[in-house]
């Protein structure tokens, strides 16, 4: 893998180095500066949350603990990093910067935040600052000057080889952590007791992953954002829901399953025709693709599983129209991913900004672009029986055409959500996920 990712990021570099000329001489400035940041301090507390570099500060080297660290970026010279390797006996120091990347690096090793400010050009030049706004970094300038985001959002849209190497490694983690997550369920551990084999198998441990895990067993399963881990198992294990995913270099997998217990075959029945309805969604993940589209085409094709399993009477064209395929899939069908898990530009209209609406009627979808080569998303359509959602069905006028009884015998299950992280390309997708998979 080494040296798979040695041979392919010369290229990568050589790409981002190109998209920050152009947006500098697109906005007039003659530096970029990319701060790591540092990790934020706990309200009125001396401890600090678990460090997370900038998405801005990866995407140009793998290295990311790095607190206080600098990229400088002047076109026509060799990219700077100012590294901060601080004198500290509390805390492990981060270690020199080494590696495949190192060689295209001119490096400068300081000590101490200020040090590291100072070796940056200065404020008097046409510098523009992708910085967070922390007290530490006084005197530097954190307003992210938003035409240069707007060019650098736009074009990171468009995977490097590098980056897609990256992300197939991400999935093979996220993979292989599932697959142990799936074992604790089929032993009956409890949510906390399945996440812990997930961190194990994963080789990581929380502040490592790219977003809090999903680890819900039955009823749970229709929280969309249930981050809760019960620490007692539930007497019967029906249902099992983990959407969770692992880091590779800074860069994400996003990855969502659903299980049904021993015996519990209406369920699994359920899941499998969400399943086939989800790979179908996958294939069309091709250039020249509305993602709004899509997403519309899932809500009619999951209208139709609605009806197939005896929740519904009305046809799929009602459902959708009504909104009743809403109430079952209340969320979009997926979004772009890479550097972070919600990924950037996903509704932006052009290199130099605007932003495409989402589709009337659903204000969840996370990107509103057409696919192009490059792109990565994710496709993740779920069916859920949230109580919220179905009282306010059952108040309206076409409740008469939902079948209560069968949707109160699901409701212990929670729902089913299936993801894959899937590669736009010039011909077939390839999809990540279902590769790890095969691998794990």
């Amino acid at each position: 893998m080494i040296d798979r990712l040695a041979s392919l990021y010369p290229q990568h570099l050589a790409t981002v180095r190109e998209r920050a000329d152009k947006a500098l001489a697109l906005t007039g400035h003659d530096h970029l500066l990319i701060a790591a940041g540092l990790p934020p301090r706990k309200f009125l507390d001396d401890q600090d949350y678990p460090f997370v570099a900038s998405p801005h500060f990866r995407h140009w080297l793998p290295l990311t603990d790095a607190p206080g660290s600098w990229i400088v970026h002047t076109p026509g010279q060799r990219p700077r990093l100012v590294f901060l390797q601080p004198r500290d006996y509390w805390h492990v120091v981060p270690e020199a910067p080494s590696g495949y990347w190192v060689e295209h690096f001119d490096i400068a090793v300081v000590r101490t935040v200020e040090e590291a400010v100072a070796q940056l050009p200065g404020a008097q030049t046409r510098r523009a600052v992708i910085a967070p706004d922390q007290p530490a970094l006084a005197g530097i300038e954190a307003g992210h000057p938003q035409d240069v985001l707007d060019i650098l959002h736009w074009h990171r849209s468009y995977k490097t080889p590098y980056e897609l190497a990256l992300m197939r490694e991400a999935s093979r983690i996220g993979a292989r952590a599932h697959r142990a997550a799936e074992q604790a369920f089929r032993a009956g551990a409890s949510e906390l007791g399945i996440h812990q084999a997930y961190l194990a198998a994963a080789g990581a441990i929380d502040a490592e992953l790219p977003y809090a895990s999903i680890v819900a067993l039955n009823q749970h399963g229709a929280v969309l954002h249930y981050t809760h881990f019960d620490h007692v198992a539930p007497d019967y294990h029906r249902s099992f829901l983990i959407d969770a995913g692992a880091n590779a270099c800074g860069y994400a997998s996003d990855i969502t399953r659903t299980y049904a217990g021993r015996g519990e075959d209406q369920f699994q029945s359920l899941i499998d025709s969400v399943e086939a309805a989800q790979l179908s969604f996958a294939a069309k993940v091709r250039a020249g693709q509305s993602y709004p589209e899509l997403h519309i085409h899932a809500h009619h094709v999951l209208a139709g599983v609605l009806r197939e399993h005896g929740f519904i009477r009305m046809e799929p064209e009602s459902a959708v129209a009504t909104g009743v395929t809403a109430a079952f899939f209340p969320h979009g069908l997926g979004h772009p991913i890479g550097l972070q898990v919600h990924d950037v530009a996903g509704f932006q209209q052009g290199e130099r900004g605007g932003s495409i609406p989402r589709p009337a009627g659903h204000p969840y979808l996370r990107m509103t672009r057409t696919l192009e080569p490059g792109m990565v998303v994710t496709i993740e359509p779920g069916l859920y029986f949230i109580d919220m959602l179905l009282a306010e069905l059952r108040e309206r006028p076409v409740a008469k055409d939902i079948d209560w009884e069968r949707v109160e015998l699901f409701k212990p299950y929670g729902g089913i959500r299936i993801e894959d992280d899937v590669a736009c390309t010039g011909g077939e997708p390839e999809n990540l996920t279902r590769d790890a998979f095969a691998q794990a």
